[in-house]
């Protein structure tokens, strides 16, 4: 099967966030799925908040990798946090999530980054051996915390 890995245009955002819904209904996360086309215009190509990849099929959308530079202040270089990844799944298996690796990688090295990291919800056994395939390492010594944007300002009232 022949398949493409590009950068996003504009006119990707319906497909992407058709995918970003699959991805939220696997997670079993849908009712947290409030993106919409034009909020991804605007922060993705607007505000450059995030960079994203594709893959094409026969000229369909069927996978995107989200991501953005982080910084370490220890190394004092930036890095990439990958927030998404994700195949459709009558796509999966034919090598779609490694092109996805090798293009994050080479934009890596482009970038002189030293790090790549993303977060993988505990209980998906597939993506975690995929994962470990790769030759990633769990990082199992950090617990990741978050404030949503009620937290956010609650806070700021608090203190």
């Amino acid at each position: 099967m022949d398949f493409q890995i590009r950068f996003a245009e504009e006119q990707d955002c319906e497909a992407i966030i058709s995918l970003i819904t699959g991805l939220a209904e696997y997670e079993h996360l849908e009712d947290q799925m409030i993106n919409t086309p034009k909020r991804m215009k605007e922060v993705i190509f607007q505000e450059h908040a995030a960079k994203v990849l594709v893959c094409e099929v026969n000229e369909e959308v069927v996978g995107y990798a989200i991501f953005f530079f982080s910084y370490s202040t220890f190394i004092g270089k930036k890095g990439i946090w990958l927030e998404d990844l994700y195949v459709s799944p009558a796509y999966r298996g034919k090598g779609i999530g490694k092109a996805f690796f090798k293009e994050l990688c080479n934009y890596a090295i482009q970038e002189d980054c030293m790090r790549l990291e993303w977060s993988v919800l505990d209980w998906n056994a597939p993506s975690i051996a995929f994962y470990e395939a790769l030759g990633s390492s769990a990082m199992d010594e950090w617990t990741t915390r978050r404030l949503n944007r009620e937290g956010i300002e609650n806070l700021v009232k608090s203190l």
